[in-house]
């Protein structure tokens, strides 16, 4: 399996901050909200079942840490990552999903709606793990992924396997390890999925406006701009539609690119860029 070296590059440390000011950034709430929470904790410190949500909290985190080794063994088989660089990940999605946690429970206990929060900090009927806000703003920092918002939030979804409105751990691995060390066929499947914004199977014409439309600068004296992402959406179809069905299939789109990789992303940038991916990697295993 080849591996992407690890090698420093010059925004390491300034990268390194960055994280290290997202992952803390929940932590640091305003004193009227840090206030609000505990005025919420205090109404809230016995459930149902007679335990406080603080030592359901408790027993969570004990049966997650004598079960860690065998998740991040799981993981690790599942991935392209070695142990050390799971054990890593793992720390990193922690540390995310419980910074993300505190900052809902903050605003919900400021909105007084604390009580619909679960003891884990997650609404109810959402899963706990990392929201779309969250998760954009850790492609902007650690990957410096700088996309349109359709891609940003198909991307989520692309990550999102189980659709729970939630990034889970199983997700992050999984998704990381196309991001980071994908193979082009892992690479391949991950776009698509991006691409098809239906879920339908293929890229349609209307998918493929939606997509190109934002990629087009309108020039003075355009008249209809709009004629000229209909036209890109010709050639592209020209060039992508091997069996001319008029959309293009996953077939279709892993034939072309196969032939042309710089066709990987030819509806918009989904992927981080190799440096991005060797500065992430240096710092989070340094």
């Amino acid at each position: 399996m080849e591996t992407i070296p690890a090698r420093r590059i010059g925004k390491g440390e300034a990268l390194i901050k960055s994280v290290s000011l997202f992952v803390t950034s929940g932590r640091k709430a305003s004193v009227a909200a840090a206030a609000a929470a505990a005025a919420w904790k205090s109404r809230t410190e016995r459930q149902g079942d007679g335990v406080s949500v603080k030592e359901a909290r408790s027993r969570k985190m004990g049966d997650e840490a004598k079960c860690l080794p065998r998740i991040v063994e799981a993981l690790r088989r599942n991935t392209h990552f070695s142990r050390q660089e799971t054990e890593a990940l793992v720390r990193v999605y922690q540390k995310l999903v419980a910074s993300s946690a505190d900052m809902m429970a903050g605003q919900a206990a400021g909105s007084g709606q604390g009580a619909l929060l679960t003891s884990g900090g997650a609404a109810p009927g959402v899963c706990e793990g990392l929201d779309r806000a969250v998760f954009r703003e850790l492609l902007h920092n650690a990957f410096d992924l700088v996309t349109e918002d359709v891609l940003m939030d198909r991307i989520f979804c692309a990550f999102d396997r189980t659709c729970c409105g939630s990034v889970r751990l199983e997700d992050w691995m999984s998704g990381l390890s196309v991001f980071l060390r994908g193979t082009l066929e892992e690479r391949t499947a991950f776009c698509f999925l991006v691409y098809d914004l239906n879920n339908d199977g293929f890229i349609t014409r209307d998918e493929m406006f939606s997509l190109l439309k934002n990629c087009l600068m309108k020039q003075p004296g355009d008249e209809d701009p709009d004629e000229g992402v209909k036209d890109l959406v010709e050639l592209v179809l020209r060039k992508l539609d091997t069996d001319r069905d008029g959309k293009i299939s996953f077939q279709d789109f892993q034939t072309a690119v196969r032939e042309e990789q710089l066709l990987l992303e030819a509806f918009g940038l989904c992927l981080p860029s190799e440096g991005a991916c060797q500065t992430f990697m240096a710092t989070l295993c340094s």
